[in-house]
């Protein structure tokens, strides 16, 4: 037997809600052009704040995309201050940053690079590199007098002078690699040659050549000149007979990353007309009073005000403006179209023939709680991301949680008043285009299409709404009956199952990170270099520093062999290349054995260190050694094989391991861990920016869905669907990165609106058993949810035309949210509510024990001089919510009648003065048909309700109570206590 469970309601804050929005609804119907207006005027003001665009843009890659006080920052931080660059003594891998420079990659169209003609087309495009002169006023700019020098020479590509000094017959020397010896020096060719084919480490077949251009630090105002005159050096690839080109420069990464708002702005234009398409299509009606066109239109419009206000009021404060933020305004429309469907829905509910100011009221106290959970959960969640370390993610949330409040303010102003005045135009059966009065009925003689274009104003005339849509018919008479059969509740729990195995699956095979090359628009020529280089050049990865801190004892043998054991453990990673290594430390004690100097010795130790740093101009950048003491040093080891970004997270974790467990202070560093230190925090920021927004999200269901354990359904269904958005994601091809982490946010926002609408439109219905609250609750807010999932897909999928992998990232994870959020609003939550019929106030089945006892509760209060003042509002309520219209009835042809006819029951001939009515007594309507009703006095003898059927001018009708008549006069109460009203 199912449990009544009406003791758990927890309306506490849902009725008081509820009443203030009727108030003010009530409110905005009669001041509508204040309401009208005035969100005009703000959002003309605010807007303004769209003049600072230009100087509220904030792009830097480095600081929008990498965590705020990353550890390697602090890594950075710390190598400048020990180890300031030297440019006269230029070294890439002693770089703190990533440096200037420009490169090319050269591949040969044949299996080998090493020939004559592809050799001639490298030389050549060397030759223009190194010629590219430009002017800055009268100052003449050339790579020469920029270029980054070492012992007063620019540095060289030194696979250059390889192939100019053996010139043709390069293919027939033995070039071993990755060192080769030339002349007195050896050369590194790991960075140079790539798609080498060795056989005992002679190099029988290279496919590509890459070479660099260093430009000096610290001018970047005139190395970006030269840099972008770089890239116009190259030619297409069809004017290269034996080589393909792709080319990148420092600056390349960052330019094309900001050229990607150019490729959105048209976006924009095409997601307004096609959600003000859908919306008119979702809200045509073939009646040419009740059309919604006007409706739809303006419910775009005012979600358009809300990010024109939100946007401008930020930047008018000063909030950077970051590429990201460019995704809110196609959530935002999604968002505001959805609570236009919710305000339109229960608009419609409302009755037709009362005023404007009435229908609003109620429609506000339907709709009030659905669009404000919604709103509170979509706003709390992305202040919650605020949390975030990464100011890419809390720019866009504090624009977007902006965007939405402004787009509930405006909904209940802006959209409320709009359609109190489309109401008032209703309400004089006026045209929707014309606003000239048109009939109810069409005339005689007229045409089908004159019916259709120039007659409207129809309505349900038993229940005074207007005429259901076709579609809550389908979830009604459908959709909603087929859901709850029992066989249909098998296969939806088969199917949630796979739902949720695959689900599972796919979140223990997502990857973590952003990939760089992602931040540039698929066609770039950046992503073209990129993709040559992991082709090529993905054997050799970042050359390691790892930095001695503090000032410690190099001289004392117990830290050098502590020292020395580290150095093993680090060669003996898997991703580490023993043989590359390079060390002050090492070359020292060479120095010293060849030298014969006691280096155990402090004194010896500190007195030959700077005559040997001054030999060794390299490692002097190595030695951060000032008065008489070594403060910190560094060597470096050299990776391999990091192809992957699950290979750069376990680098940068296993190397910080390491460093960590050696006895000996170190911290390891690359300017590429700036943007490795992502995985670091990805994984806890998110679980946590989940765990705290899920709780949140619990905590307002609980206060404004009128039963905890239906709110813990709503919680069950956040968690649902992120695991279904993650795992899905996942086999989508999408990282966990900072683009999926904001999504990830949405993802509980949206998931709470889908099951929030259905979850309180369930437990707030008065039906007895829990498959007719489901269907119910489909009928009311089936099709409503359905257009605002639809409207926010379409508010989103022009991104997936984007070229660029942010936007494309946005498109994919907001279907996924939306199409889970849906499946589950419409299918997982009602047949899941049906299985705990607790959620109901009261039970499917009333027996005559179970009916009298309320009844006898409320007789005993009723007869008390106190409740009787008491029930007067709510008697009220029930007049004014239950109308009785007539139907074409035959006396009202002759003479005129009220058009609402209401029912009040005199009863002083009874004992306690009133008359209670059972809440599961039948409805009747006056339509020219006897309907009887039973109702119980006190003294449990029927009333009979019946029309007069002989009616004439001047009559009224009268009720029968034990065969004598009885004056209309007085209520009839509700004697049920958790029904709703009878009548």
């Amino acid at each position: 037997m199912p449990v009544n469970m009406a003791w758990c309601r927890t309306d506490c804050v849902e009725k008081p809600f509820s009443i203030g929005f009727q108030k003010f609804g009530r409110f905005v119907g009669r001041n509508p052009w204040w309401f009208f207006i005035s969100p005009l005027v703000i959002s003309t003001v605010l807007g303004s704040g769209f003049y600072f665009l230009a100087d509220r843009e904030a792009n830097n890659i480095e600081d929008q995309f990498t965590p705020v006080n990353g550890p390697a920052k602090l890594e950075r931080k710390f190598v400048e201050e020990n180890f300031p660059l030297n440019n006269s003594v230029y070294s890439n891998q002693r770089l703190y940053t990533m440096g200037e420079y420009a490169s090319f990659i050269a591949v040969s169209r044949d299996p080998n690079i090493f020939t004559d003609g592809a050799i001639k087309e490298i030389l050549s495009l060397d030759k223009k590199v190194r010629e590219i002169i430009l002017w800055r006023g009268h100052e003449q700019l050339t790579f020469e007098g920029l270029c980054a020098r070492k012992s007063n020479k620019c540095i060289p590509n030194r696979i250059l002078d390889i192939m100019n000094h053996y010139g043709s017959n390069i293919d027939q020397t033995e070039l071993t690699f990755p060192f080769f010896r030339f002349g007195f020096t050896t050369i590194f060719l790991g960075y140079s040659v790539g798609g080498v084919n060795v056989s005992s480490k002679v190099i029988k077949s290279a496919k590509a050549i890459r070479l660099f251009y260093s430009l000096k630090e610290g001018n970047r105002t005139i190395t970006d000149l030269w840099l972008n005159e770089f890239l116009k050096v190259f030619p297409s690839n069809q004017s290269l007979k034996f080589i393909k080109v792709s080319h990148s420069t420092s600056l390349s990464r960052q330019v094309e990353f900001e050229a990607n708002t150019r490729d959105v702005i048209p976006l924009f234009s095409i997601t307004y007309v096609i959600a003000i398409i859908f919306s008119i299509v979702s809200c045509l009606r073939f009646d040419c009073v009740r059309n919604k066109v006007w409706v739809a239109t303006f419910g775009v419009i005012s979600a358009g005000l809300a990010v024109l206000s939100a946007f401008g009021m930020m930047l008018h404060i000063g909030v950077p403006f970051v590429m990201t933020v460019a995704n809110s305004p196609f959530l935002i429309l999604g968002i505001g179209v959805d609570d236009m469907f919710i305000l339109i829905s229960c608009w419609q509910h409302t009755n037709v023939h009362s005023r404007v100011e009435d229908r609003l009221s109620e429609t506000y106290k339907e709709a009030a709680i659905s669009i404000t959970i919604t709103t509170l959960t979509d706003v709390l969640a992305f202040y919650i991301g605020l949390m975030t370390p990464f100011r890419s993610v809390q720019s866009f949330c504090l624009y977007t949680s902006t965007a939405i409040l402004f787009c509930f303010i405006y909904s209940v102003t802006f959209f409320g008043a709009f359609l109190v005045l489309n109401g008032r135009r209703e309400n004089g059966n006026k045209h929707w285009l014309t606003c000239k009065e048109v009939p109810e009925d069409c005339p005689a003689g007229r045409s089908k299409s004159y019916d259709l274009c120039c007659v409207g104003g129809a309505y349900d005339r038993h229940t005074g709404a207007e005429e259901v849509q076709p579609m809550n018919n389908f979830f009604k008479k459908y959709y909603g009956p087929f859901l709850v059969k029992p066989w249909t509740k098998v296969c939806v729990i088969v199917l949630y199952s796979i739902y949720l195995t695959i689900s599972i699956y796919g979140c223990f095979q997502i990857q973590e990170g952003i990939d760089l090359r992602n931040l540039a628009a698929d066609d770039s020529y950046v992503n073209r270099y990129y993709d040559d280089e992991k082709a090529y050049f993905y054997e050799y990865g970042p050359n390691i520093m790892v930095i001695i801190k503090g000032e410690i004892a190099y001289w004392e043998e117990k830290n050098m062999l502590d020292f020395e054991s580290c150095i093993e453990d680090f060669k003996n990673l898997s991703f580490i290349e023993k043989d590359i290594f390079t060390s002050w430390w090492k070359s020292y004690k060479y120095y010293g054995q060849h030298t014969s100097l006691n280096l155990s010795a402090e004194n010896v130790f500190k007195k030959n260190l700077g005559t040997f740093l001054r030999f060794y101009s390299d490692f002097k950048q190595d030695v951060n050694f000032t008065n008489n003491s070594i403060h910190a040093s560094r060597f470096f080891i050299q990776t391999v094989n990091i192809t992957t970004a699950l290979d750069e997270m376990n680098m940068l974790n296993n190397l910080r391991d390491t460093a960590r467990r050696c006895p000996v202070p170190l911290l390891v560093y690359h300017p590429v861990f700036i943007y490795h230190d992502q995985y670091a925090v990805i994984v806890s920021n998110t679980v946590q920016n989940i765990s705290v927004t899920t709780a949140v999200m619990l905590l307002i269901s609980l206060l404004l869905i009128p039963n905890p354990l239906c709110s813990l359904w709503v919680t069950f269904s956040i968690a649902s669907v992120i695991v279904g958005v993650t795992g899905f994601m996942a086999l989508w091809d999408v990282n966990l990165d900072t683009i999926s982490m904001i999504i990830l946010v949405v993802c509980i926002g949206f998931s709470v609106d889908f099951s929030a609408h259905i979850s309180y439109a369930f437990v707030s219905n008065k039906k007895p058993t829990a498959n007719e609250k489901a269907v119910e609750a489909l009928f009311h807010l089936g099709y409503p949810i359905l257009q605002g999932a639809l409207s926010t897909i379409l508010g989103v999928i022009v991104l997936s035309a984007s070229k660029n992998y942010i936007f494309r990232t946005f498109f994919k994870i907001m279907f996924l949210v939306i199409f889970f959020g849906l499946f589950h609003g419409i299918t997982f939550i009602p047949v899941f509510l049906t299985f705990f019929d607790f959620c109901s106030g009261s039970s499917g089945k009333i027996n005559s024990q179970d009916k009298k006892v309320p009844e006898d509760q409320a007789m005993a209060y009723y007869q008390s001089n106190n409740a009787q003042e008491k029930m007067m509002d709510q008697d009220k309520q029930i007049y004014d919510n239950h109308t009785f219209l007539p139907d074409n009835h035959p006396f009202c042809q002759g003479d005129s009648c009220p058009s609402v006819w209401t029912l009040k029951v005199n009863t002083l001939q009874t004992q306690g003065g009133q008359v209670c009515m059972p809440s599961t007594g039948p409805m009747f309507t006056i339509d020219g048909q006897t309907y009887e009703v039973q109702m119980y006095s006190v003294s449990s003898d029927p009333v009979t309700v019946s029309q007069n059927q002989n009616h004439g001018s001047g009559e009224q009708n009268c009720v029968t109570g034990n065969g004598q008549p009885l004056e209309i006069n007085d209520p009839v109460i509700n004697c049920h206590d958790s029904a709703g009203p009878v009548l």
